[in-house]
């Protein structure tokens, strides 16, 4: 769902920055209040997992794919605050290094695909959590219902801001239509992805996945057939937490790696949503140049290597080192940012 540069008027692409900018502000206030020692290295990884998966289009119709947006992934496994940077870190790395997404149109982007689908998938999540029993099948189903809702919310905002915003003369009514119909379909793919990691994590370290604390009742996971309560998050990770975090850590970021490096190869080469309908309903008509388009990794391939399997999955595995690197100084900066402050400044609510 990248919007290009064209499909929004400038004065509207403004505001959506203004708004993106502010939320990025909260974000970045908030995450100190979710990151700690341990989680912090992780959020990194979350938006590199997220920017490899993003490149696996699958398909949902004749003609038209779908790809992770990651919000509703993101505010699980990290918190909401902390899963808006991380989309906001994807999209910036997409639109600077691989021209996927306009540049004027980042703010847009990012509400759209960041904020949107973060805000709606954490307050269904916790909604749903509050009331169903605290057991591993039903936090993954909260996850699975998350997910899938927050992508046809997101459809919905983006048409929203187009009717504000767009810059070609299209009915409303028939852009809603297919807009939220076709990403209903893209939801259960986002759906089933987030379920599936949010169940693999928690079934390791449920207490490394945000959307499982401080929910009330401990977690609990089926073991031998009966229920016992999951491990507490410790406070101060001991010597042998460290050691499974990093083992989680690379883990992870070896996934994220085969993923962008070899399985992107076989990914939909089908238009995504959002292009196949504004291809069917004229909105691209005054689609504009990306201002990245002479990156040497546009479109996702390095420039001058010709084997297009070799040329995809060098550009992916750079493309995870990349946001790995810059996620994880965030999200360094920001836990470093709340230390400095001291536990005083915490408990006044300086955050």
């Amino acid at each position: 769902m990248h919007v290009p540069d064209g499909f929004i008027d400038a004065p509207v692409s403004a505001a959506a920055g203004v708004v993106a900018a502010g939320a990025v502000a909260v974000g970045l206030r908030g995450a100190r209040r979710e990151l700690d020692q341990r989680t912090a290295p992780l959020a990194g990884l979350v938006a590199a997992f997220i920017f490899a998966v993003q490149m696996l289009n699958f398909p949902v119709a004749a003609g038209t794919s779908g790809h992770l947006l990651g919000g509703a992934l993101a505010a699980i496994l990290v918190g909401p605050y902390t899963g808006v940077l991380c989309i906001a870190v994807v999209l910036l790395m997409q639109g600077i290094l691989f021209a996927d997404g306009g540049l004027t149109a980042l703010g847009v982007n990012i509400t759209v695909m960041g904020v949107v689908t973060t805000v709606v998938a954490h307050v269904l999540f916790r909604g749903l959590t509050r009331v169903l029993p605290r057991t591993r099948r039903s936090t993954t189903a909260a996850a699975f219902v998350a997910a899938l809702v927050s992508v046809p919310a997101a459809a919905l905002a983006f048409t929203l801001i187009y009717a504000i915003g767009g810059t070609t003369d299209v009915p409303l009514g028939k852009v809603l239509t297919a807009m939220v119909g076709v990403h209903v379909l893209i939801g259960i793919g986002e759906a089933a992805i987030t379920a599936l990691t949010v169940g693999a994590v928690i079934a390791v370290r449920p207490d490394l996945v945000h959307g499982a604390r401080d929910t009330g009742t401990p977690l609990k996971l089926r073991i031998d057939g009966e229920l016992v309560d999951a491990p507490a998050a410790a406070p101060s990770p001991a010597p042998v937490a460290a050691r499974s975090t990093r083992k989680v850590w690379a883990t992870g970021l070896a996934a994220a790696l085969v993923l962008a490096g070899f399985v992107s190869f076989y990914a939909s080469a089908d238009p995504d949503g959002l292009e196949k309908v504004a291809a069917d309903k004229g909105i691209d008509e005054k689609v504009q140049e990306h201002g990245a388009a002479d990156s040497p990794l546009a479109d996702y391939g390095v420039r001058n290597i010709t084997d297009a399997r070799l040329s995809g999955g060098l550009a992916g595995v750079i493309g995870v080192g990349a946001t790995v690197v810059v996620g994880s100084g965030v999200f360094w900066a920001v836990r470093s940012r709340r230390t400095s402050e001291g536990p005083a400044a915490r408990t006044t609510g300086s955050v």
